[in-house]
């Protein structure tokens, strides 16, 4: 055990740390979806709750994350099954090595999107009409051999990345790609606010409307606060074990969560002043991305230019975010299969590049087949975030909160220092009650039975 724990990887550095797991969490949700909602349901009302959220269930599930990794040193499967091997508990990490590999079929066909965008901006072919823009994106999804070739050129760097190691790959780029993605993200920021009629965009991110903080938008904060961090699918667990014992976790959780949400915010600083200076209503989901941003630029002077970084944005933020998920796949093959780590890292691309395959194929020549309503790349999408994340970060919580006890959470959160009492029974409280509970309601939510419920408790009263 001793020699395992030696030969295991390990992130070298601190900052190491904070950047492959603030990638892992940084994702193309913070680009579109966060500063969507956010101005939707309310800006910095919105924005105020999220953040209680945030505290509340999002950073004290990830804590427990990096708990049952580095406690374990062992992958998303393998470490409830050392940390409870004769219960059923050790097969909770079959939802986060599941929904992983989901995850990253459909997740790299979107990527691969924003890469041929790129390509699109450089060659500056947005000076068009809205519709004529929009029949481009559709023409382009629906492409039988485009969207599959730029979804295996994304995959294949994800794996580049992946196969050269812990340290050497995911360390190392997360180190290079995270400051760039910020440095990005401020150079869009600076023209976005300096575009005239940008107070407009500025005000429906951050002023508050209390009026909008209805039950949807409590619980889309509530939902966002979970998915954003990443939570659920095994990233944190398997990052978490290759995370040094000198490292203060309760900090690293802190940074992480804080540079998630500070991108985020960024993100819709970059976005929203621009679609509102030339009167372009803001969407919601890729079309804001892929339809709604390709017009504005079309109008902004050096738009281009700005084009292209955007779009490198969206591709930065996508790979930091799919090597993770990479990861959780390859070392579940690699330490529960035996594999070598050069031919799990192969095996696992070819595998979700397929999968992938058939999610892109199916948003075109294969749309006819369906599941419960769902075409393929949907339903995956659908079983993978309604269901199965929720499942794994409600049973994560109740792990730690129930299972693990209360003196080994103590050590591995203390790293040999001190703790406060007063920190570790607010730790306790949220991951025992309030986290399943909240989580519960996300899972309820994103599989329609909470709808029927208030729907059918409107009727009674």
């Amino acid at each position: 055990m001793t020699n395992q724990k030696k030969s295991r990887a390990q992130f070298a550095t601190k900052f190491g740390v904070v950047a492959a797991a603030a990638g892992s969490a940084i994702g193309l949700g913070n680009i579109w979806k966060f500063p969507y909602i956010t101005g939707v349901y309310g800006g910095a009302a919105f924005l105020f709750v999220y953040l209680g959220f945030i505290a509340m269930i999002g950073l004290p599930v990830m804590l427990s994350e990096f708990v049952i990794g580095r406690k374990s040193r062992k992958n998303a499967f393998g470490a409830f099954k050392k940390l409870a091997p004769k219960s059923l508990w050790r097969y909770i990490g079959v939802f986060g090595v599941g929904a992983a590999f989901l995850i990253l079929s459909f997740y790299g066909v979107v990527a691969g999107w924003s890469i041929r965008y790129i390509f699109f901006a450089f060659s500056d072919v947005f000076h068009s009409g809205a519709d004529e823009i929009n029949g481009f994106f559709e023409a382009f999804k629906t492409s039988p051999v485009k969207p599959v070739l730029f979804q295996l050129i994304f995959m294949f760097l994800t794996g580049l990345i992946v196969i050269i190691g812990v340290q050497k790959g995911i360390e190392r780029y997360s180190k290079i790609l995270m400051p760039l993605l910020f440095v990005i993200i401020i150079v869009l920021d600076i023209r976005a606010v300096t575009l005239h009629g940008a107070r407009e965009g500025l005000s429906f991110l951050f002023k508050p409307d209390f009026s909008k903080l209805n039950y949807e938008a409590i619980l889309s904060a509530l939902g966002h606060a979970f998915f954003s961090l990443s939570l659920g699918m095994g990233t944190l667990i398997t990052y978490g074990s290759y995370i040094q014992k000198e490292n203060n976790l309760v900090k690293t959780a802190v940074k992480v969560t804080v540079a998630d949400t500070l991108i985020a915010v960024l993100a819709g600083i970059a976005i929203f002043p621009a679609v509102f200076a030339f009167n372009i209503a803001p969407d919601a989901g890729p079309g804001l991305i892929f339809k709604t941003l390709p017009n504005v630029f079309q109008h902004m002077p050096g738009g281009a230019f700005f084009s292209v970084l955007f779009f490198i944005l969206l591709t930065i933020a996508a790979l930091t975010s799919a090597i993770s998920i990479l990861e959780v796949v390859v070392a579940y093959f690699s330490e529960e299969l035996k594999m070598n780590r050069h031919v799990a890292t192969i095996f696992a691309t070819v595998l979700t590049s397929l999968l992938g395959i058939i999610c892109s194929l199916s948003l075109g020549i294969f749309s006819e087949y369906t599941f419960f309503g769902f075409n393929i790349f949907n339903f995956i999408d659908h079983i993978s975030a309604n269901i199965m994340l929720p499942l794994g970060g409600m049973f994560i919580a109740l792990f730690i909160g129930w299972v693990l006890g209360k003196y080994k959470i103590f050590k591995e959160i203390a790293h040999g220092g001190s703790l406060s009492g007063t920190f570790l029974s607010v730790f306790m409280f949220l991951v025992k009650f309030l986290a399943p509970i909240a989580i519960f309601l996300v899972f309820m939510k994103g599989i329609k039975l909470l709808d029927i419920i208030t729907d059918l408790i409107a009727k009674v009263f």
